[in-house]
């Protein structure tokens, strides 16, 4: 099962985003979480948390960028589930991380010449992230190529309808690839993490 968590502060209001989960809903065994919706108040049920993902096969974080990175509440989700799973259990939760798949599919409102060197935001979207790569290599996630919407609050319908069929056959061809956990048997010892 792929498991996209969506951490946009207003789904319902959103254009971009809500035009992937549309095109991607159509995908067999995928489940969707708008994590906005399921904590307004940014209280995160960390047992649920860790639950669901233990029992991912390949995870997909969706977010607008602000201001240069992730929404804050997916920077409180990484803090308590990720923080438990890593440091405080990891041989009972942060093993389970290992060998995951995980995508980041990211909106931004600003044209991409805007993300390089010369342009307005001096880096490209992949540099802005990387501080999230480092966060999932740190925990044994594979880290996929992202998947990136530019002009998310410009484009028209027709565009926004073409970048959901983008993304649900980016979807589709990853769940191609070979899932988590890769070696991992149920009972067997599980890799010490080492201290950061």
């Amino acid at each position: 099962m792929t498991v996209i968590l969506v951490f946009h502060p207003d789904l319902r209001r959103s254009r971009a985003n809500r035009a992937l989960l549309d095109a991607a809903s159509k995908l067999a065994e995928l489940k969707v979480v708008d994590m906005s919706a399921l904590y307004p108040d940014g209280r995160i049920d960390v047992d649920v948390e860790v639950g669901r993902l233990i029992a991912a096969e390949r995870l997909v974080l969706q977010f607008p960028v602000q201001w240069y990175s992730t929404p804050p509440l997916l920077k409180a989700w990484q803090d308590a589930v990720l923080t438990r799973m890593v440091y405080l259990a990891p041989q009972a939760e942060g093993a389970r991380l290992i060998g995951m798949p995980l995508l980041v599919a990211a909106t931004a409102g600003n044209f991409e010449a805007a993300y390089r060197a010369d342009g307005a935001n001096l880096f490209s979207l992949a540099q802005l992230l990387w501080p999230l790569q480092a966060t999932a290599h740190r925990c044994g996630f594979r880290w996929a190529e992202p998947h990136f919407v530019y002009e998310a609050d410009k484009v028209g319908p027709e565009a926004l309808a073409l970048e959901g069929r983008r993304y649900a056959a980016r979807l589709d061809a990853w769940r191609g690839e070979p899932s988590r956990r890769t070696g991992f048997r149920s009972g067997s010892a599980l890799p010490v993490l080492p201290a950061a």
